[in-house]
């Protein structure tokens, strides 16, 4: 539960897309959830290089 909290408060509140903890529980969360991460800090963060785990497999400068 508490991972889940941090996690949730990382792609919904953070003040960084590269906050450490954040980006190594989105990126190893199940990929509907780990998608719906990315979107959600995509919209927050679009001016942004992606975090690990939302880049685009063909160019990591761009969110997936």
């Amino acid at each position: 539960m508490v991972i889940g909290f941090r996690w949730y408060r990382y792609v919904t509140n953070a003040e960084s897309p590269y906050d450490e903890v954040g980006i190594e529980l989105n990126s190893r969360m199940p990929a509907p959830i780990n998608k719906w991460g990315c979107v959600t800090l995509h919209a927050t963060f679009g001016g942004a290089l992606p975090p690990y785990g939302c880049q685009d497999s063909a160019d990591a400068r761009k969110w997936r």
